[in-house]
């Protein structure tokens, strides 16, 4: 019913023997886990920030747009920071470069 003291005594022995060896096995599952997040999460991420920062550098004026809100229009005016966007004719609003989604082919605003 009670471990014996001979028992007991050896057993700490056993575990520094492969101390280092299970140390390491027991970091392998999160290692492997830590280099999985990077391929599926991580650097798909970094790859997409990547051409969208390509695409807002690339802006130039009468390109026609997409914002993140949804508005079409064509690029009127350009800044450092803001674009001037002509949405109707006459309508023209300002926005940030990075509120830019996508650009779109010419023509496709009629």
């Amino acid at each position: 019913m009670f471990i014996s003291s001979a028992f007991a005594q050896t057993a700490p022995a056993v575990a520094a023997e492969g101390g280092m060896m299970s140390s390491l096995t027991s970091m392998l599952p999160l290692v492997l886990m830590f280099v999985v997040l990077y391929f599926v999460m991580i650097r798909p991420q970094m790859k997409k920030q990547k051409e969208h920062r390509a695409m807002i550098d690339a802006l130039a004026k009468g390109d026609e747009v997409v914002t993140a809100g949804g508005l079409l229009g064509k690029v009127t005016k350009m800044g450092d920071a803001y674009l001037g966007v002509e949405v109707a004719t006459g309508v023209e609003i300002q926005l940030q470069r990075s509120a830019i989604v996508q650009i779109l082919p010419k023509g496709s605003i009629k």
